[in-house]
């Protein structure tokens, strides 16, 4: 399961928006500095009024929705890459996740202490970033140092990774994260490898007080971030208020969709951050409906068939025959298998068929 990292500066509301994501208390929420220390983990459905669409048509009482994990990381101070503030631990978390939320405060409050002493959300942004690049480029450095001799000895793949390396050297040390280099599909591969913190891709959570909720794109913090991630880091950023997620988590669904009415927005921040963080990682959704359950299967985009069909099971892959497929969008509109087989909608696909978001299936395989 994939691992998205909530990361930020002390005190932006991280840990309050980690229980909000997680519908728990697990994380302690105070207002001091390195209030978290160590990672608090909670796994997280996706949410995905499809597979309950396909339940009433399966006639089934269980639907398994898609899930992702969170990671609730302790607050990264400036000069984290030298060891400040427990950095070295905090840094060494990020890099076993996939992707980063980025929280920043974009709400006034002389109640909540900011540690750089005022709210300016793109300096925040321009420090945690600092942070990661600067780990990178010293990662980088002796990355060049250690291959340079394998290249010097004619080493094909160290002569690859060198003239990356050097390419990024200079890259980073422009202030620049990894994930906005220009590279080549095996170059970004090759990018994977170094486990770089920057490179990393990353959304960005605008935490609002309550009353900017409604209005947040009005809010003048959210617009400075807008335009920031917009001009430098080609990023998504989500408005939110974690106080107010957090209030939803002892609340019915019926009763937070009424709380949320009531503040004039139609749908739960942490449904639409869940949402675009599952995207950021670059994950679609397939769906297996039948009368035992509805179930929702996570995968990458651009799997083939065999490779969907091993998420259920490894046998399912490697005796894969073929898949049974009709798009969720054709299936809902005629209301049966039956119709979408009378249609022509019901299609057999082989190894070769690129599954998309979506999608219903039943596969056929050897055992």
């Amino acid at each position: 399961m994939l691992k998205a990292g909530i990361v930020g500066l002390p005190n932006v509301g991280k840990s309050t928006l980690f229980n909000a994501l997680t519908r728990s208390r697990k994380a302690e929420a105070a207002n001091y500095p390195f209030c978290t220390i160590d990672p608090n983990v909670g796994v997280v459905t996706v949410p995905d009024e499809r597979a309950y669409v396909l339940q009433k048509i399966a006639k089934t009482n269980v639907v398994i929705p898609a899930a992702m994990e969170f990671v609730d990381i302790a607050g990264l101070v400036k000069g984290a890459s030298q060891g400040e503030g427990l950095g070295n631990q905090f840094l060494a978390n990020i890099r076993e996740t996939d992707a980063i939320v980025h929280v920043v405060r974009c709400f006034e409050d002389g109640d909540i202490l900011h540690t750089m002493g005022n709210v300016d959300p793109v300096r925040d942004i321009e420090v945690i970033t600092t942070e990661l690049i600067l780990a990178d480029l010293d990662a980088v450095t002796k990355r060049i140092d250690k291959t340079q001799k394998k290249a010097k000895s004619g080493d094909k793949e160290a002569i690859i990774e060198i003239a990356l390396l050097e390419r990024l050297k200079p890259h980073l040390n422009e202030n620049k994260p990894a994930n906005i280099l220009p590279a080549t599909d095996d170059e970004k591969k090759l990018l994977n490898l170094f486990q770089l913190l920057s490179a990393k891709p990353v959304i960005y959570a605008c935490n609002v007080a309550e009353s900017d909720l409604a209005t947040a794109e009005q809010n003048p913090f959210v617009q400075k971030v807008a335009e920031f991630v917009k001009a430098h880091h080609e990023a998504a950023y989500v408005p939110i208020s974690a106080r107010i997620e957090a209030e939803l988590i002892d609340l019915s669904p019926e009763e937070a969709k009424g709380f949320l009415k009531d503040l004039g927005v139609d749908d739960s921040g942490v449904s639409t951050l869940i949402r675009a963080t599952y995207t950021l990682l670059g994950l679609q959704t397939y769906f297996t409906a039948g009368e035992k359950e509805v179930r929702a299967w996570t995968i990458k985009k651009g799997w083939k068939a065999p490779q969907a069909a091993g998420v259920i099971h490894t046998d399912f892959e490697k005796g894969f025959i073929k898949a049974e497929v009709v798009s969720y969008a054709d299936l809902t509109r005629l209301g049966s298998t039956a119709a979408a087989r009378e249609a022509g909608k019901y299609r057999i696909e082989g190894k070769e068929y690129v599954f998309q978001d979506g999608d219903v299936t039943l596969f056929r395989f050897n055992n």
